[in-house]
Protein backbone atom coordinates (compact mmCIF):
# COMPACT_ATOMS: atom_id res chain seq x y z
CA UNK A 1 0.00 0.00 0.00
CA UNK A 2 1.59 3.15 -0.93
CA UNK A 3 3.11 5.06 1.56
CA UNK A 4 3.83 2.96 4.23
CA UNK A 5 6.64 1.70 3.70
CA UNK A 6 7.92 -2.20 3.09
CA UNK A 7 8.23 -5.26 5.12
CA UNK A 8 11.22 -5.53 7.03
CA UNK A 9 10.61 -9.72 6.30
CA UNK A 10 10.50 -10.03 2.34
CA UNK A 11 10.32 -6.00 1.11
CA UNK A 12 7.05 -6.57 -0.09
CA UNK A 13 4.68 -2.93 -0.19
CA UNK A 14 1.70 -4.78 0.26
CA UNK A 15 0.41 -4.18 3.36
CA UNK A 16 -2.78 -3.69 4.56
CA UNK A 17 -4.84 -3.11 8.00
CA UNK A 18 -5.74 -5.89 9.97
CA UNK A 19 -7.76 -6.40 13.22
CA UNK A 20 -6.60 -8.79 16.14
CA UNK A 21 -8.05 -9.15 19.46
CA UNK A 22 -10.06 -5.70 18.37
CA UNK A 23 -6.68 -3.68 17.59
CA UNK A 24 -5.49 -2.53 14.40
CA UNK A 25 -2.53 -3.79 13.03
CA UNK A 26 -0.37 -3.54 9.43
CA UNK A 27 0.25 -6.73 8.47
CA UNK A 28 2.18 -7.92 5.06
CA UNK A 29 -0.22 -9.70 2.75
CA UNK A 30 2.72 -11.83 0.94
CA UNK A 31 4.26 -13.57 3.82
CA UNK A 32 2.27 -12.12 7.08
CA UNK A 33 4.52 -10.44 8.81
CA UNK A 34 3.57 -7.85 11.36
CA UNK A 35 4.92 -4.58 10.44
CA UNK A 36 3.12 -2.56 13.42
CA UNK A 37 1.03 -3.64 16.16
CA UNK A 38 -1.41 -2.06 18.30
CA UNK A 39 -1.71 -2.21 22.46
CA UNK A 40 -3.68 -4.15 24.55
CA UNK A 41 -3.78 -5.38 28.49
CA UNK A 42 -3.03 -8.49 29.16
CA UNK A 43 -3.57 -9.00 32.89
CA UNK A 44 -5.90 -8.16 35.39
CA UNK A 45 -3.54 -5.90 37.38
CA UNK A 46 -2.71 -3.93 34.27
CA UNK A 47 -5.94 -3.41 32.98
CA UNK A 48 -6.81 -2.19 36.84
CA UNK A 49 -3.89 -0.01 36.56
CA UNK A 50 -5.19 1.23 33.16
CA UNK A 51 -1.78 0.47 31.56
CA UNK A 52 -1.27 -0.20 27.97
CA UNK A 53 1.00 -3.15 27.01
CA UNK A 54 1.90 -3.56 23.24
CA UNK A 55 2.03 -6.66 21.97
CA UNK A 56 5.59 -7.78 21.67
CA UNK A 57 5.58 -7.46 25.11
CA UNK A 58 2.82 -9.27 25.72
CA UNK A 59 2.22 -13.10 26.59
CA UNK A 60 1.12 -13.47 22.87
CA UNK A 61 4.56 -12.45 21.21
CA UNK A 62 6.14 -16.21 21.78
CA UNK A 63 2.77 -17.91 19.59
CA UNK A 64 3.75 -15.48 16.64
CA UNK A 65 4.01 -17.45 13.79
CA UNK A 66 3.68 -15.70 10.19
CA UNK A 67 1.55 -16.65 7.96
CA UNK A 68 4.41 -17.78 5.45
CA UNK A 69 6.00 -19.61 8.21
CA UNK A 70 2.79 -21.68 8.92
CA UNK A 71 2.90 -22.92 5.33
CA UNK A 72 6.24 -23.56 5.13
CA UNK A 73 5.96 -25.67 8.23
CA UNK A 74 2.65 -27.23 6.71
CA UNK A 75 4.31 -27.96 3.19
CA UNK A 76 6.90 -29.54 5.68
CA UNK A 77 4.19 -31.77 7.00
CA UNK A 78 3.22 -32.44 3.07
CA UNK A 79 6.10 -33.48 1.98
CA UNK A 80 6.98 -35.48 4.64
CA UNK A 81 3.81 -37.68 4.26
CA UNK A 82 4.25 -37.69 0.44
CA UNK A 83 7.08 -39.42 0.66
CA UNK A 84 5.78 -41.88 3.49
CA UNK A 85 8.32 -41.03 6.44
CA UNK A 86 8.37 -41.58 9.69
CA UNK A 87 7.00 -39.67 12.12
CA UNK A 88 10.20 -38.99 13.79
CA UNK A 89 11.28 -37.69 10.93
CA UNK A 90 8.58 -35.26 10.49
CA UNK A 91 9.13 -33.96 13.55
CA UNK A 92 12.99 -33.46 12.76
CA UNK A 93 12.34 -31.84 9.61
CA UNK A 94 9.92 -29.51 11.11
CA UNK A 95 12.18 -28.77 13.89
CA UNK A 96 15.44 -27.81 11.35
CA UNK A 97 12.78 -25.75 9.32
CA UNK A 98 12.14 -23.82 12.37
CA UNK A 99 15.69 -23.02 13.31
CA UNK A 100 16.13 -21.83 10.44
CA UNK A 101 13.89 -19.60 9.93
CA UNK A 102 15.18 -17.61 12.98
CA UNK A 103 17.87 -16.23 11.01
CA UNK A 104 16.90 -12.95 9.22
CA UNK A 105 18.61 -13.89 5.96
CA UNK A 106 16.05 -16.71 5.44
CA UNK A 107 13.08 -14.72 6.77
CA UNK A 108 14.10 -11.92 4.56
CA UNK A 109 14.90 -14.18 1.63
CA UNK A 110 12.76 -14.21 -1.77
CA UNK A 111 9.50 -17.29 -1.84
CA UNK A 112 11.14 -19.22 -4.18
CA UNK A 113 14.39 -19.81 -1.99
CA UNK A 114 11.57 -20.39 1.20
CA UNK A 115 9.85 -23.31 -0.92
CA UNK A 116 13.50 -24.91 -1.72
CA UNK A 117 13.82 -25.19 2.34
CA UNK A 118 10.96 -26.88 2.53
CA UNK A 119 12.99 -29.59 0.68
CA UNK A 120 16.51 -28.84 2.17
CA UNK A 121 15.13 -29.83 5.85
CA UNK A 122 13.15 -32.70 4.65
CA UNK A 123 16.77 -33.78 2.72
CA UNK A 124 18.85 -33.49 5.15
CA UNK A 125 16.70 -35.29 7.99
CA UNK A 126 16.70 -38.43 5.77
CA UNK A 127 20.41 -38.08 5.00
CA UNK A 128 21.09 -38.28 8.56
CA UNK A 129 18.78 -41.27 9.32
CA UNK A 130 20.23 -42.98 5.99
CA UNK A 131 17.26 -42.55 4.33
CA UNK A 132 17.36 -43.10 0.36
CA UNK A 133 16.03 -40.07 -1.07
CA UNK A 134 18.15 -38.06 -3.96
CA UNK A 135 18.05 -34.03 -4.45
CA UNK A 136 16.92 -34.30 -8.09
CA UNK A 137 13.98 -36.43 -6.72
CA UNK A 138 12.70 -33.58 -4.14
CA UNK A 139 13.27 -30.99 -7.03
CA UNK A 140 10.59 -32.83 -8.97
CA UNK A 141 8.29 -33.22 -6.57
CA UNK A 142 8.72 -29.44 -5.69
CA UNK A 143 9.09 -28.50 -9.15
CA UNK A 144 12.49 -26.71 -7.76
CA UNK A 145 15.74 -25.42 -9.46
CA UNK A 146 18.35 -27.83 -9.12
CA UNK A 147 20.94 -25.48 -8.76
CA UNK A 148 19.26 -23.13 -6.64
CA UNK A 149 18.15 -26.49 -4.19
CA UNK A 150 21.78 -26.95 -4.29
CA UNK A 151 23.43 -23.74 -3.07
CA UNK A 152 20.66 -23.59 -0.44
CA UNK A 153 21.21 -26.89 0.69
CA UNK A 154 24.56 -25.91 1.44
CA UNK A 155 23.75 -22.84 3.26
CA UNK A 156 21.38 -24.75 5.68
CA UNK A 157 23.95 -27.10 6.42
CA UNK A 158 26.60 -24.55 7.01
CA UNK A 159 23.90 -21.93 8.67
CA UNK A 160 22.52 -24.64 11.44
CA UNK A 161 25.60 -26.38 12.12
CA UNK A 162 24.91 -29.93 10.95
CA UNK A 163 26.82 -32.94 10.33
CA UNK A 164 25.04 -34.75 7.17
CA UNK A 165 26.73 -37.68 6.26
CA UNK A 166 26.89 -38.56 2.08
CA UNK A 167 24.09 -41.09 0.66
CA UNK A 168 25.11 -44.84 0.77
CA UNK A 169 26.00 -45.57 -2.85
CA UNK A 170 24.45 -48.52 -3.00
CA UNK A 171 21.25 -47.38 -1.94
CA UNK A 172 21.38 -44.77 -4.22
CA UNK A 173 21.16 -47.50 -7.21
CA UNK A 174 18.23 -49.18 -5.30
CA UNK A 175 16.18 -45.89 -5.48
CA UNK A 176 17.11 -44.50 -8.36
CA UNK A 177 16.79 -47.41 -10.65
CA UNK A 178 13.39 -48.48 -8.83
CA UNK A 179 12.21 -45.07 -10.63
CA UNK A 180 12.48 -46.47 -14.11
CA UNK A 181 9.70 -47.45 -16.01
CA UNK A 182 11.25 -50.18 -17.56
CA UNK A 183 10.17 -52.80 -15.36
CA UNK A 184 6.89 -53.53 -16.72
CA UNK A 185 5.10 -53.66 -20.47
CA UNK A 186 3.42 -50.89 -21.23
CA UNK A 187 2.44 -49.12 -24.48
CA UNK A 188 5.47 -46.56 -24.08
CA UNK A 189 7.51 -49.80 -23.10
CA UNK A 190 8.11 -52.79 -26.40
CA UNK A 191 8.20 -56.11 -24.96
CA UNK A 192 11.61 -56.32 -25.40
CA UNK A 193 13.09 -53.60 -23.94
CA UNK A 194 11.10 -54.89 -20.38
CA UNK A 195 13.65 -56.00 -17.80
CA UNK A 196 13.29 -57.85 -14.60
CA UNK A 197 13.65 -55.41 -11.85
CA UNK A 198 16.34 -57.76 -9.59
CA UNK A 199 18.47 -58.70 -12.31
CA UNK A 200 18.82 -55.48 -13.16
CA UNK A 201 19.79 -54.22 -10.32
CA UNK A 202 22.34 -56.70 -9.71
CA UNK A 203 24.30 -56.15 -12.59
CA UNK A 204 24.22 -52.27 -12.03
CA UNK A 205 25.05 -52.47 -8.50
CA UNK A 206 28.34 -54.35 -10.11
CA UNK A 207 29.63 -51.88 -12.69
CA UNK A 208 28.70 -49.18 -10.45
CA UNK A 209 31.33 -51.60 -8.24
CA UNK A 210 33.86 -51.36 -11.34
CA UNK A 211 32.98 -47.56 -11.71
CA UNK A 212 33.93 -46.71 -7.81
CA UNK A 213 37.18 -49.34 -8.31
CA UNK A 214 38.22 -47.60 -11.41
CA UNK A 215 37.94 -43.68 -9.87
CA UNK A 216 35.06 -43.09 -11.98
CA UNK A 217 32.93 -42.02 -9.17
CA UNK A 218 35.20 -40.35 -6.75
CA UNK A 219 34.71 -36.45 -6.73
CA UNK A 220 31.77 -36.71 -9.40
CA UNK A 221 28.35 -36.31 -9.30
CA UNK A 222 27.09 -40.23 -8.71
CA UNK A 223 23.48 -40.03 -10.74
CA UNK A 224 25.48 -39.63 -14.62
CA UNK A 225 28.05 -42.39 -13.96
CA UNK A 226 24.48 -44.49 -12.01
CA UNK A 227 22.41 -43.56 -15.42
CA UNK A 228 25.79 -45.07 -18.04
CA UNK A 229 26.12 -48.33 -15.47
CA UNK A 230 22.35 -48.82 -15.95
CA UNK A 231 22.10 -48.30 -19.49
CA UNK A 232 25.15 -50.92 -20.17
CA UNK A 233 23.72 -53.08 -17.56
CA UNK A 234 20.07 -53.05 -19.60
CA UNK A 235 21.93 -53.95 -22.70
CA UNK A 236 23.93 -56.57 -21.70
CA UNK A 237 21.12 -58.38 -20.45
CA UNK A 238 19.84 -58.49 -23.74
CA UNK A 239 22.17 -57.36 -26.21
CA UNK A 240 20.33 -58.76 -29.45
CA UNK A 241 17.84 -56.72 -29.14
CA UNK A 242 18.98 -53.49 -26.98
CA UNK A 243 22.29 -52.42 -28.87
CA UNK A 244 20.76 -50.62 -31.23
CA UNK A 245 18.91 -48.45 -28.93
CA UNK A 246 20.97 -45.45 -27.71
CA UNK A 247 21.67 -43.39 -24.17
CA UNK A 248 18.80 -40.96 -24.83
CA UNK A 249 16.28 -43.15 -25.77
CA UNK A 250 16.51 -45.28 -23.18
CA UNK A 251 16.00 -43.07 -20.29
CA UNK A 252 13.10 -41.61 -22.52
CA UNK A 253 11.96 -44.83 -22.51
CA UNK A 254 12.36 -45.14 -18.40
CA UNK A 255 10.68 -41.80 -18.24
CA UNK A 256 14.21 -39.93 -16.72
CA UNK A 257 15.89 -37.20 -17.44
CA UNK A 258 19.55 -37.69 -18.91
CA UNK A 259 22.41 -35.96 -16.75
CA UNK A 260 24.40 -34.31 -19.35
CA UNK A 261 28.06 -35.72 -18.00
CA UNK A 262 25.86 -39.44 -18.45
CA UNK A 263 27.26 -39.84 -22.00
CA UNK A 264 31.32 -39.09 -21.03
CA UNK A 265 30.62 -41.11 -17.97
CA UNK A 266 29.74 -44.25 -20.34
CA UNK A 267 32.56 -43.95 -22.92
CA UNK A 268 35.22 -43.93 -19.92
CA UNK A 269 33.08 -47.32 -18.83
CA UNK A 270 33.20 -48.85 -22.03
CA UNK A 271 36.95 -47.86 -22.11
CA UNK A 272 37.33 -49.31 -18.54
CA UNK A 273 35.84 -52.66 -20.31
CA UNK A 274 37.79 -53.03 -23.04
CA UNK A 275 40.87 -52.42 -21.18
CA UNK A 276 39.52 -55.88 -18.77
CA UNK A 277 38.92 -57.78 -22.00
CA UNK A 278 42.35 -57.39 -23.29
CA UNK A 279 43.27 -59.55 -20.04
CA UNK A 280 41.52 -62.83 -21.33
CA UNK A 281 43.35 -64.18 -24.78
CA UNK A 282 39.63 -65.64 -25.48
CA UNK A 283 38.68 -61.85 -26.09
CA UNK A 284 41.57 -60.35 -27.29
CA UNK A 285 41.04 -62.00 -30.20
CA UNK A 286 37.86 -60.72 -31.30
CA UNK A 287 39.50 -57.74 -31.79
CA UNK A 288 36.57 -55.45 -29.58
CA UNK A 289 35.24 -52.85 -30.09
CA UNK A 290 32.96 -50.18 -27.25
CA UNK A 291 30.00 -51.64 -29.15
CA UNK A 292 30.44 -55.55 -29.08
CA UNK A 293 32.12 -55.68 -25.86
CA UNK A 294 28.39 -55.07 -23.94
CA UNK A 295 27.55 -58.56 -25.07
CA UNK A 296 30.78 -59.66 -22.77
CA UNK A 297 30.14 -58.08 -20.06
CA UNK A 298 28.66 -60.49 -17.90
CA UNK A 299 31.94 -63.07 -18.07
CA UNK A 300 33.84 -59.59 -17.59
CA UNK A 301 31.79 -58.76 -13.87
CA UNK A 302 32.52 -62.87 -13.09
CA UNK A 303 36.03 -62.12 -13.48
CA UNK A 304 36.10 -58.29 -12.00
CA UNK A 305 38.84 -58.54 -9.62
CA UNK A 306 41.84 -60.31 -11.43
CA UNK A 307 41.16 -58.63 -14.41
CA UNK A 308 40.77 -54.61 -12.71
CA UNK A 309 44.17 -55.94 -10.78
CA UNK A 310 45.80 -56.94 -14.13
CA UNK A 311 44.81 -54.18 -16.01
CA UNK A 312 45.20 -51.19 -14.21
CA UNK A 313 47.03 -52.29 -10.86
CA UNK A 314 49.95 -53.57 -12.33
CA UNK A 315 50.25 -51.42 -15.18
CA UNK A 316 50.61 -54.04 -17.80
CA UNK A 317 48.15 -52.46 -20.00
CA UNK A 318 49.19 -48.71 -20.14
CA UNK A 319 53.14 -49.99 -21.00
CA UNK A 320 55.55 -52.13 -20.36
CA UNK A 321 57.18 -51.90 -16.89
CA UNK A 322 60.28 -49.90 -16.65
CA UNK A 323 63.51 -51.96 -15.61
CA UNK A 324 65.58 -50.22 -12.57
CA UNK A 325 68.91 -49.93 -13.20
CA UNK A 326 71.57 -51.46 -11.14
CA UNK A 327 73.32 -49.21 -8.88
CA UNK A 328 77.01 -49.36 -9.58
CA UNK A 329 78.84 -51.66 -6.34
CA UNK A 330 80.82 -49.42 -4.13
CA UNK A 331 84.69 -51.19 -3.91
CA UNK A 332 85.16 -48.25 -0.99
CA UNK A 333 86.93 -50.18 1.89
CA UNK A 334 88.42 -46.78 3.71
CA UNK A 335 91.85 -48.53 4.02
CA UNK A 336 92.46 -46.28 0.63
CA UNK A 337 95.78 -43.61 0.57
CA UNK A 338 94.40 -39.99 0.69
CA UNK A 339 96.43 -37.16 -1.59
CA UNK A 340 97.87 -34.32 -0.18
CA UNK A 341 96.00 -32.19 -2.25
CA UNK A 342 92.66 -33.93 -1.47
CA UNK A 343 93.99 -32.80 2.60
CA UNK A 344 94.58 -29.39 1.76
CA UNK A 345 91.28 -29.60 1.02
CA UNK A 346 90.11 -30.01 4.13
CA UNK A 347 92.45 -27.76 6.35
CA UNK A 348 90.59 -24.72 7.67
CA UNK A 349 93.32 -22.49 10.18
CA UNK A 350 97.10 -21.91 10.15
CA UNK A 351 97.34 -24.13 12.85
CA UNK A 352 96.12 -27.05 11.00
CA UNK A 353 98.60 -26.09 8.05
CA UNK A 354 101.55 -26.06 9.97
CA UNK A 355 100.58 -29.29 12.34
CA UNK A 356 100.28 -31.18 8.66
CA UNK A 357 103.44 -29.46 7.55
CA UNK A 358 105.46 -30.64 10.80
CA UNK A 359 103.82 -33.99 10.37
CA UNK A 360 104.66 -34.24 6.94
CA UNK A 361 108.43 -33.13 7.60
CA UNK A 362 108.61 -35.73 10.21
CA UNK A 363 107.35 -38.62 7.79
CA UNK A 364 110.11 -37.71 5.51
CA UNK A 365 113.11 -37.46 8.24
CA UNK A 366 111.88 -41.03 9.25
CA UNK A 367 111.75 -42.30 5.44
CA UNK A 368 115.85 -41.01 4.80
CA UNK A 369 117.25 -42.52 8.29
CA UNK A 370 119.25 -45.88 6.89
CA UNK A 371 118.51 -48.44 9.01
CA UNK A 372 120.88 -49.91 11.62
CA UNK A 373 123.63 -52.69 10.39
Amino acid sequence: MPGRGRCPDCGSTELVEDSHYSQSQLVCSDCGCVVTEGVLTTTFSDEGNLREVTYSRSTGENEQVSRSQQRGLRRVRDLCRVLQLPPTFEDTAVAYYQQAYRHSGIRAARLQKKEVLVGCCVLITCRQHNWPLTMGAICTLLYADLDVFSSTYMQIVKLLGLDVPSLCLAELVKTYCSSFKLFQASPSVPAKYVEDKEKMLSRTMQLVELANETWLVTGRHPLPVITAATFLAWQSLQPADRLSCSLARFCKLANVDLPYPASSRLQELLAVLLRMAEQLAWLRVLRLDKRSVVKHIGDLLQHRQSLVRSAFRDGTAESPKRICPVPPVSTVTGDENISDSEIEQYLRTPQEVRDFQRAQAARQAATSVPNPP
